[in-house]
């Protein structure tokens, strides 16, 4: 459900929010491991990266691909800045830093 699981619980506690850290440790573990993932999961385009500009060959690589994945990380982004949300900033900041470079690198080589 993503991004959109905001919006519902917006409209259940109207303008009230939830305590943080939250009383309940499992949804303190949950915010905490997020943090984590935001971190990682933009990680996973390491291995492309170090492919294109170690071995400077970008074959099978398509730009268009990357770039629109580096563009559909803007609005998830600013999604995370208007609800002040962390792991979305961060997790979506660094996505389009990854996917960015893999285009840079796939038009360069």
């Amino acid at each position: 459900m993503g991004g959109f699981h905001h919006l519902h619980r917006r409209k259940r506690v109207h303008s009230k929010l939830e305590a943080y850290p939250h009383e309940n440790e499992w949804v303190r573990f949950l915010d905490r491991f997020l943090i984590v993932v935001a971190v990682i999961g933009p990680l996973i385009a390491l291995p492309q990266i170090l492919q294109i500009f170690i071995f400077k060959n970008a074959m099978g690589v398509s730009s268009l691909s990357w770039g629109l994945y580096a563009l559909f990380n803007i609005p998830w982004f600013v999604y995370g800045l208007v609800h002040k949300y962390k792991p979305i900033i961060i997790a979506y900041s660094l996505s389009f830093i990854a996917n960015a470079t893999v285009l840079v690198g796939s038009l360069i080589y």
